[in-house]
């Protein structure tokens, strides 16, 4: 289930695409989900899952489904929030930065004005929705800006303009934004993926980041890497929260190696795909284990531990070194699909876009290395 021009339209092999409308995104989901009458609901982005979790609330007949993809009931108000679910986290002896909820501009007064921080809105994810601060100023220009209800000229702009069909459904639903604030740490980004099954790790993929699409931007090129604190970390969360599907972590290695959690996203992220010598990739893993049956590892496992993600790394950066070195994750068995990615997004070309940016061009982040 994809919006019109996405790219998943290009891949071979799909029985049926249910489209993705932007004026009922919840009831397209719905009515989707009752004609494929899957086994499995995949998503992809963050807002998907909270409108999962909204469909849950509402829908008895779509319940077992929804739990059987995503995991126990119990545990959804905890996965929404990011305050909940680090002090879910460091109950479990994980390492967790300080966070706090943020009510208001008085709670931001305890904080140390001289040290950084990270405010973070919930319900957000691919970095927007965060800022990094570093005076008190900053903290409450921030607040302010992250704590303001989404308008119905943003919501109107996202839809018309970039396409989002979760727009107005994120306007309608009227909710006060939750925003917290966390301590910053120093250090290098590590990422994870992981695969489970009602509580039990099925497969992870580990990376640590060394370019991203801004300081708070989604990695552009990573390495692979294995960190048993990053694994006992996944093991007790899927196991607390009795989790199924996919799902990411976001860390941040300190000078000395040790590991904070700092988010989690619950859904697929980029790394899914990647196959590991010894263990595939994380689909495989979860449809072996659907299918009862053991996992073979493939044969075109990934050589080296560089991984420069396409079509990003070439788009941020075509000069990159690692554009010459490490595995590239071209998709050349699909040629239509590597040529829709070549070109710029579906939704910077239509037309009312492209006008839009005429008149107001679009901010892009330089490349971050780490």
């Amino acid at each position: 289930m994809c919006p019109p021009g996405h790219p998943l339209r290009f891949v071979t092999g799909m029985e049926a695409i249910y489209p993705y409308r932007g004026l009922d995104s919840l009831g397209s989901l719905r009515s989707a989900i009752l004609a494929a009458t899957p086994d499995l609901i995949v998503p992809c982005d963050d807002g998907v899952v909270w409108q999962l979790h909204e469909l849950h609330a509402r829908h008895a007949e779509l319940q077992p489904l929804i739990e059987r993809s995503l995991g126990a009931k119990e545990a959804y108000p905890r996965i929404h929030s990011r305050g909940a679910f680090l002090r879910a986290a460091a109950q479990l002896g994980i390492r967790v930065p300080l966070t706090e909820d943020v009510a208001s501009e008085a709670d931001l007064a305890s904080w140390c004005v001289d040290a950084p921080a990270v405010l973070k809105l919930d319900g957000t994810w691919g970095g927007s929705g965060v800022a990094i601060v570093r005076s008190k100023d900053e903290a409450i220009s921030a607040f302010r800006r992250l704590s303001q209800p989404m308008g119905a000229g943003v919501a109107w702009k996202r839809w018309l303009i970039n396409h989002d069909p979760l727009a107005l459904w994120s306007w309608r639903k009227r909710e006060t934004p939750s925003v917290t604030v966390q301590q910053y740490i120093p250090g290098r980004p590590a990422n994870t993926m992981f695969a489970c099954w009602q509580g039990e790790l099925l497969g992870m993929v580990t990376v640590e980041v060394l370019t991203a699409q801004g300081a708070t931007g989604a990695a552009t090129v990573v390495r692979l890497m294995h960190n048993d604190e990053i694994e006992q970390a996944a093991r007790l969360l899927a196991r607390e929260f009795h989790l199924s599907g996919f799902h990411g972590l976001d860390f941040v290695m300190d000078g000395a190696g040790a590991a904070y959690l700092i988010e989690l996203n619950p859904r697929c992220t980029q790394l899914g795909h990647l196959r590991l010598p010894g263990q595939g990739d994380l689909a495989g893993a979860m449809s072996a284990k659907l299918a009862s049956r053991e996992t073979q590892e493939p044969q075109d496992c990934i050589e080296g531990d560089t991984v420069a993600f396409f079509p990003q790394t070439f788009n941020w950066n075509p000069q990159s070194a690692y554009l010459r070195r490490g595995y590239h994750d071209v998709p050349w068995e699909e040629p239509a699909l590597l040529r829709e990615l070549l070109r710029d997004s579906w939704p910077e070309r239509q037309l009312l876009t492209r006008i839009y940016h005429y008149f107001r061009a679009p901010k892009k982040q330089s490349e971050v290395k780490f």
